[in-house]
């Protein structure tokens, strides 16, 4: 089971990290560099994600699915989210068929 206050806890220090300096913070300066930048280090987590699972590597695996899930908060908070919001997300879905969800986005 997911520890979701571990997850609640990166959330929170991210939306704090927003006052930092970029200079002494790494999150800081992800967002400085603005969304672009944050989607760049999400592809490349997510590429980092699949070559991991394909080498068949599950601790490298682990590693990369980590650091994409760390990069997607990042994308979160900079975007006035947190890790509530995809939760109260996973439980609108939970119990709904994948093809049925699908269906009903209106997008």
């Amino acid at each position: 089971m997911i520890d979701l206050e571990v997850l609640r806890r990166v959330s929170t220090t991210l939306a704090e990290r927003k006052q930092a300096d970029p200079d002494a913070s790494y999150v800081s300066s992800l967002y400085a560099k603005g969304t672009d930048a944050i989607c760049k280090k999400i592809a490349e987590e997510a590429a980092e994600t699949i070559m991991a699972a394909k080498d068949g590597d599950r601790l490298h695996l682990v590693w990369e699915v980590t650091d994409l899930w760390f990069h997607s908060l990042v994308l979160l908070a900079h975007q006035g989210l947190s890790v509530e919001d995809v939760i109260a997300e996973f439980r609108r879905r939970e119990g709904v068929s994948g093809i049925d969800e699908k269906k009903s986005r209106s997008r």
